[in-house]
């Protein structure tokens, strides 16, 4: 192309400089596009200020699917920028071994709620990483759609399947669905975890000697594997197992050694990658620097000990298990000689609470002297399958609660513990969520909403009306398994208003009065969106509630949308919850 009319001076006559300046402004997808142009816009698109930050979902590899050629090309993206990148975001999925070889969906048995992309969903938008847009292609956005599965053992420590060994050393634990005495696991998810530790392997060792990383991001969506039981233990049995393990272990703990840049480490459910000494890795220059830390696994020892939290001085951003956060590591984030924490998220989960009790945990008192020291501190909450006596003992009245997710498979929340909430925390509470996914309830009839509880229990005062008028400072409203009568539902959205950005209710938690019925008395729920005419309860319950928040409302059809991989989630929501500090 000409860019003078008679002079001939094309685009290639244009200084390195100026090329590189101009694709700066290239999202990552049309970067990678433009370099297959030519050797000259190759060379210019590859300069390391053009990839400064890189963002990756990575699904595939084993497994017998399409996507096995992932693996070339995530190690060609991390061969030509691991060694420069300052900020790397990556979710590693492995294959779903359900899947036929030719790729395609897993049987309808076995098809899991998928999460839907930020963009039309009808939960918040901080569930995504801050930032610019992931590159896509064969590497899914981390927005986009993949098949985490919400069951009773997956994502949970304690949970799973427990495997023995033959004395020929192979796993005689019967496969789910299939003969007591078949090999465990089958071949195809022997597959499944190699391509994932493959994926790992590649991405270590491409950035291992990056010491100009400052912010390392890394999840591991391996709710497929948990949920077949397959565990840290279960990556032992394939081939050269042990060995990749150690390597990935080594690997890490050198990437720490070597940083002199780290102000962000987060690191979720990266199966047989942590273990307690990994922190102990980290460079002083990086430990100085640290602001953020979160490291999560399905472990039952800490990951994080005081001793390496002494060394973090600057920390002001911390996620955790909430049973390792005991009284000691309390008194050392209340050190007035710190920096004072802004945010603490924290997952708490029912299932592991056999193994790691709340014992020891912080204290009204422990509470105390963290504020006093850090006044601006705020608490995201997950619990997971606590039952109410675990969960009143955890919400301490000088915990700073912001954010509150409660989900459960079959464990119901009751009354007294919304009571609590709504008064101990109507001055800080902001989000939250309230999920219950039974399995039992699902599978009887395709979605059945006659075993949700409800928590009004036929009082006049439902206790999710006091909690919306109580909390001021609610802007997110997400609730599903749960009974919520339609006058109800109109009363929350005229408390709150246009200040209640978020309220999601599932179509099937809906409920109405037998009045608004007509005939018969008989209770509808969920009973076709938001169509039929002026008489219909499901017409007018839309329009109360659009005219209480002063924009347009539905309910959520699709309970997918609202249900998600809580380990996911948890990730995610940490990841907004702390950024921007």
């Amino acid at each position: 192309m000409a860019l003078c009319g008679g002079g001939g001076v094309g685009a290639m006559a244009l200084p390195s400089e100026l090329i590189v300046h101009i694709f700066s402004f290239l999202p990552e997808r049309d970067k990678l596009r433009a370099s297959a142009v030519c050797s000259r816009w190759r060379e210019c698109l590859f300069y390391p200020a053009l990839w400064t930050e890189l963002r990756l979902r990575v699904r595939g590899g084993g497994g017998g699917g399409s996507e096995d050629n992932n693996n070339p090309r995530l190690e060609f993206l991390l061969r030509k920028f691991g060694s420069f990148v300052r900020e790397l975001q990556l979710e590693l999925a492995p294959a779903d071994p359900r899947l036929p070889v030719g790729g395609g969906a897993p049987p309808a048995a076995a098809d899991p709620p998928r999460l839907p992309p930020v963009e039309g969903s009808s939960r918040p938008d901080p569930r995504s990483p801050p930032g610019g847009a992931p590159v896509e292609g064969c590497l899914g956005p981390l927005s986009s759609s993949s098949s985490s599965s919400r069951g009773p053992g997956g994502g949970g420590a304690g949970s799973g399947t427990t495997t023995t060994s033959s004395p020929g050393g192979d796993s005689t634990t019967p496969t789910p669905g299939g003969p007591p005495d078949s090999p465990w696991p089958p071949p195809r998810w022997k597959d499944a975890m190699d391509g994932y530790l493959e994926q790992l392997l590649g991405v270590l060792s491409s950035i291992r000697n990056n010491r100009n990383l400052q912010k390392l991001s890394l999840y591991g969506d391996t709710c497929v594997l948990q949920e077949e039981g397959v565990d840290s233990s279960g990556l032992d049995q394939i081939h050269h197992g042990d060995k990749k393990i150690k390597e990935i272990q080594q690997m890490f703990r050198d990437l720490l050694s070597n940083s002199r840049q780290m102000t962000w480490l987060s690191c979720s459910f990266m199966l047989g990658l942590l273990t307690p000494c990994s922190l102990a890795c980290l460079s002083n220059p990086s430990a100085d620097r640290l602001t953020h830390l979160s490291l999560m696994d399905h472990q039952l020892a800490p990951l994080i000990s005081p001793v390496e939290l002494g060394r973090l001085s600057s920390l002001r951003s911390l996620a955790l298990d909430f049973s390792d956060l005991t009284s000691s590591l309390c008194h050392l984030l209340a050190d007035p000689r710190r920096a004072p924490l802004h945010r603490l998220s924290l997952l708490l989960n029912g299932q592991g609470l056999e193994f790691k009790p709340l014992d020891g945990t912080a204290s009204e008192d422990d509470w105390k002297a963290l504020m006093a020291v850090s006044s601006n501190l705020r608490v995201y909450l997950m619990a997971l399958e606590v039952d109410t006596a675990d969960l009143l003992r955890v919400l301490k009245p000088s915990l700073p609660l912001q954010r509150l997710h409660l989900d459960s498979y079959g464990t119901a929340v009751s009354a007294a513990a919304l009571e609590l909430i709504s008064t101990q925390y109507n001055r800080t509470l902001t989000h939250f969520l309230l999920m219950r996914d039974d399995c039992a309830d699902a599978s009887s009839g395709g979605g059945s909403t006659q075993d949700f509880p409800d928590l009004s229990g036929g009082r006049n005062e439902d206790p999710l009306v006091l909690l919306a008028w109580r909390c001021t400072q609610l802007a997110v409203l997400v609730i599903h398994g749960y009974i919520v009568f339609s006058h109800n539902l109109v009363a929350i959205s005229r408390l709150r208003g246009s200040s209640l950005h978020v309220l999601s209710v599932s179509e099937e938690s809906i409920d109405f009065d037998p009045e608004q019925v007509g005939e018969g008395g008989r209770r509808r729920r969920g009973g076709g969106g938001g169509g039929g005419g002026g008489g219909d309860p499901v017409h007018h319950l839309v329009k109360e509630v659009s005219l209480g928040l002063g924009r347009a409302w539905h309910p959520c059809l699709d309970s997918s949308l609202v249900l998600a991989s809580p380990p996911r989630t948890f990730h995610r929501e940490l990841q907004a919850f702390s950024a921007g500090l």
